[in-house]
């Protein structure tokens, strides 16, 4: 099919997708669409960025355009591994469906309130998409009925087995009505996702538009291979590395996304990346929904140059003219490769994957990698620029330990305590004379007492001696 109105959609659809400015479809959407129009189930392979919402999304608006939903029970169902990719898939749909005013559809993610979910339910829904979580929730507070169902539709299905969503995308399934039509697309096809697909499609078309797990053409792939000089400073050389990989770019580097495997290395690295002057930001699941939704648009709009991001924004995100990946970690899934650099040398642009491998902690997975995609990836050496700033730490460190001032050993040798037997006892009293020399020397019984405070206003019977009446007093005479 070279245009789109060859195809059996709906007029409003067609003006909606030339106002939009498409008019040849990709591959994948040459096939599915055609089979999707006459109500077969269709199980899609196609890598990242080869315009699967359309081959979906153009089909649903057709099919649904002159009907009305009730309340509680849509009538579609598009489910979503992310928040993110279920956000942009609304957002694709909106545009399609410009002239399908009538149509309502509703997004249910987490990081939400209920309570505008709800409402949006309550008015009924065309078209429903969703994360399977966010899904169940509502189901299971008895807000949401899947028995109108017509069209499901399962979009990034491998990414939903590495999110552990199987088990509930299965009972989705048993929630929905037999006879519904499924379209079910993945950028890859692992044996879990296989049994899911015989036990839940019927008789699918299986189209298959790229050999699984490869890379696009337009994307020219780097892997620069070091070897840290201490083990516990590893992952400084690394970022040193990434910083000179990032600036030897110059001004072919539009913007780029950096990818790293852990969530905390995540803020590590963009916070090193902006203290050195790179206008970057982090993004990862543990985010604030709108903080990440506020972050992508940025990015989007050219805000923000540098994204460093978990897997979680790796895969389905449309974010357009993307010109650089960079792999700050080996994927620890090798199939993430496929997709994290699935985001640049997209709709026929150019664009460059580098990837940082420590050896030899990440020789393995490096192979493994090269082994999924059967392609040799091009080395290249360490920057110059890495090298010199990763000597200057051995000098610095070496000059620290070098200019200590170390006194002779002589000098820093305590002197010795001579032992007790030793020491002279003839230059200090015995501890019992010193006792007794420090005893104040008992009163004289004739002196006179004094009374503090008193000085001379002292009463006359005050003033006699105390010892002559004690021995007075003592012996029975008067005093």
């Amino acid at each position: 099919m070279t245009s789109f109105s060859g195809f059996d959609l709906e007029p409003r659809v067609l003006s909606a997708v030339a106002d939009a400015g498409y008019k040849t479809p990709t591959p994948i959407q040459a096939e599915t669409i055609p089979h999707a129009l006459k109500g077969r189930d269709v199980l899609g392979i196609a890598q990242t960025g080869t315009g699967k919402t359309a081959s979906f999304a153009l089909p649903i608006i057709s099919a649904l355009i002159n009907g009305r939903a009730r309340a509680r029970m849509p009538r579609s169902l598009i489910l979503c591994p992310t928040r993110e990719l279920a956000a942009q898939v609304a957002d694709t749909l909106d545009i399609y469906a410009r002239y399908a005013d009538h149509l309502s559809r509703a997004l249910l993610i987490g990081g939400v309130r209920f309570e505008g979910q709800d409402q949006l339910i309550d008015k009924g829904v065309d078209i429903l998409i969703a994360t399977p979580g966010r899904l169940l929730d509502h189901f299971e507070r008895g807000r949401l009925l899947l028995t109108g169902v017509q069209i499901m539709v399962v979009d990034e299905a491998d990414r939903m087995l590495d999110m552990g969503f199987i088990p509930d995308i299965e009972k989705i399934f048993r929630l929905t009505p037999f006879t519904r039509q499924t379209l079910f697309f993945s950028a890859t096809m692992a044996p879990e996702i296989e049994r899911v697909t015989d036990e839940f499609l019927q008789n699918p078309a299986r189209i298959e538009v790229a050999p699984r797990a490869t890379t696009s053409e337009n994307t020219a792939q780097s892997v620069c291979t070091f070897k840290a000089g201490r083990k516990t400073r590893a992952a400084k050389e690394k970022r040193i590395v990434l910083r000179n990989l990032i600036a030897g770019q110059g001004e072919g580097l539009t913007n780029g996304i950096v990818f790293c495997n852990r969530k905390s290395d995540v803020d590590i690295v963009a916070k090193s990346l902006k203290v050195h002057g790179f206008d970057a930001k982090p993004i990862h699941g543990d985010l604030d929904q709108s903080h990440r939704t506020r972050v992508l648009d940025e990015f989007r709009q050219g805000q923000v140059k540098l994204l460093v991001a978990s897997d979680v924004a790796a895969r389905g995100l449309d974010i357009p003219n993307v010109s650089h990946i960079f792999n700050y970690d080996v994927p620890n899934n090798v199939e993430n490769y496929v997709h994290r650099i699935g985001r640049t040398g997209r709709a026929g642009r150019a664009g460059s994957a580098f990837t940082i491998c420590l050896s030899p902690a990440d020789d393995a997975a490096f192979a493994a990698v090269e082994e999924l995609i059967n392609l040799r990836i091009s080395r290249i050496e360490l920057p110059d620029t890495a090298k010199e700033e990763i000597s200057r730490l051995d000098d610095s460190r070496k000059g620290t330990k070098g200019d200590r001032k170390t006194k002779p050993r002589s000098a820093r040798t305590k002197p010795e305590t001579p032992k007790s037997k030793d020491r002279d006892t003839g230059s200090r009293p015995p501890r019992s004379q010193t006792r007794q020399a420090s005893r104040k020397p008992a009163p004289d019984p004739g002196e006179r007492a004094t009374v503090l405070g008193m000085g001379q206003h002292m009463p006359e019977f005050m003033k006699k001696p105390f010892g002559p009446n004690r021995a007075s007093v003592q012996s029975g005479q008067e005093p």
